[in-house]
């Protein structure tokens, strides 16, 4: 896997401050994409062993509040087993810390055996992770007054309890923000 980059002390990607990665390769090719520079696979850096020790030292700070997994697309089958190697590393170290991931796929996706999101490692991630943003960016449905997303037609998935209960939950937001209009 690659990465294009990763930031630190990032504050739009999830709740509270955190670090980001950016995957590369994205077969999905969003009309509108904020992030095209990454669909190649091999654009940017040769994701290793160095990168998770990196990560893990920038997640050290007690006010940092955890990682965020974009791309590109960190689900395409691909770059699964490295996501995979992130995230458990990432929860070995900091249990308590939240691990967020977008995707491109939507959710019955990542549970489909026909679908190119479902492979061996899709399900370990999910139980990884504490949010999922899913469904690809739509151009038509774009909107600016929307937390944490693009367009309407994603949507901020509590996978812990999605899990439990064997449906969709979506997250909810502090009381001030999920009842706030941003536009």
């Amino acid at each position: 896997m690659n990465y294009s980059t990763i930031k630190t002390f990032d504050i739009a990607n999830g709740i509270g401050c955190r670090t980001s990665i950016f995957v590369s390769g994205c077969r999905n090719k969003c009309e509108g994409c904020f992030n095209k520079e990454t669909w190649p696979f091999s654009y940017g850096k040769v994701f290793g062993p160095d990168t998770i020790d990196y990560i893990l030292e920038t997640l050290k700070p007690e006010y940092i509040e955890g990682l965020s997994v974009l791309g590109g697309e960190p689900l395409e089958p691909e770059n699964q087993k490295d996501v995979l190697k992130l995230v458990t590393s990432v929860k070995d170290a900091y249990p308590d810390k939240g691990i967020w991931l977008w995707t491109g796929f939507y959710w019955d996706d990542l549970f489909n055996e026909l679908s190119r999101a479902s492979t061996v490692y899709t399900k370990d991630i999910l139980k990884k992770i504490s949010v999922l943003v899913d469904g690809p960016y739509n151009e038509s449905s774009k909107s600016l007054g929307l937390r944490f997303r693009g367009s309407s037609n994603q949507t901020l998935i509590d996978v812990p309890k999605s899990l439990l209960n064997g449906f969709v939950v979506e997250w909810k937001d502090v009381p001030l923000f999920d009842s706030h209009e941003w536009t």
